[in-house]
């Protein structure tokens, strides 16, 4: 990937530059009609370009590293939304630790969001705790232990 913008306003490269200087990604993204938000599957789209990036040993640059995701919206579905966020992170390289995901959903329809609201608080951040400490926990262990080149 190019390190200069493909065009005006273009801020991928100076993403890009962030996403390998990071050993942990945490993607957010609200609950849009059941699904990941327009702007959460564009990142994933662009992030698709990492898939053909190697570091010198021959690894998928995003291989070493780990992410998760945090979920928020007033309508079902933050589990598929988590589930479609981690299985491209996958494919693209990344390591998803057990349980390294958060969210909080307030069910179907209109209503308030999480500032607006107490109900759900203290199991999201219980869930977000647990997600820290499982990305940190999982990144340590392969800072430690790196995995190795693919075979040939």
């Amino acid at each position: 990937m190019t390190s200069e913008p493909v065009d005006d306003g273009d801020a991928w490269p100076g993403v890009h530059a962030r996403l390998l200087e990071s050993q942990i990604l945490v993607i957010a993204s609200p609950t849009w009609l059941g699904g990941p938000s327009s702007v959460a599957q564009r990142v994933l789209e662009r992030m698709d370009a990492l898939l053909s990036e190697t570091d010198e040993e021959g690894r998928p640059v995003a291989c070493n590293r780990v992410a998760g995701v945090v979920v928020t919206g007033n309508e079902g579905g933050a589990h598929h939304v988590i589930y479609e966020i981690t299985g491209g992170l996958e494919d693209i390289g990344y390591t998803i630790p057990g349980q390294a995901w958060t969210y909080w959903n307030q069910g179907p329809g209109p209503g308030p969001s999480f500032l607006d609201a107490e109900r759900g608080h203290d199991w999201s951040r219980s869930t977000g705790r647990a997600m820290a400490a499982n990305l940190l926990g999982v990144a340590r262990a392969l800072a430690a232990r790196p995995l190795g080149p693919p075979p040939p």
